[in-house]
């Protein structure tokens, strides 16, 4: 009894001494007046980046860098999502309008 009081114990004490990993968290960038608002966004790896199409033109979301992420067109009130993978930017653009650009910027311990 007292060995298995003892292992409690200790597992216990371990699993307290272990850094909480806060959960993944949900951002949201908005496309309105051709622009992707915010410009720049700063994620951990494992969120999720949710963009809503606000004006009435469609739009994308589109990874510059080739074998990237599209989340094709989106219509007024649509919506594309990317789950950040491993650190680093990520710059993106409409296909539509070259003139919206944006950012991801993926950082460890966020």
């Amino acid at each position: 009894m007292r060995l298995r009081l003892a292992l409690v114990a200790g597992l216990l004490a371990l699993a307290q001494c272990r850094p909480a990993v806060p959960p993944p968290r949900r951002y949201l960038v908005e496309i309105r007046q051709m622009a992707f608002v915010p410009e720049v966004l700063t994620v951990a790896p494992g969120d999720t980046v949710v963009w809503v199409n606000r004006d009435f033109l469609p739009h994308t979301s589109t990874a510059d860098a080739p074998g990237g992420w599209d989340t094709t067109p989106l219509l007024e009130g649509k919506t594309g999502q990317l789950v950040a993978g491993a650190p680093g930017e990520m710059s993106y653009h409409c296909q539509f309008h070259p003139t919206m650009v944006g950012r991801v910027i993926v950082v460890q311990g966020k």
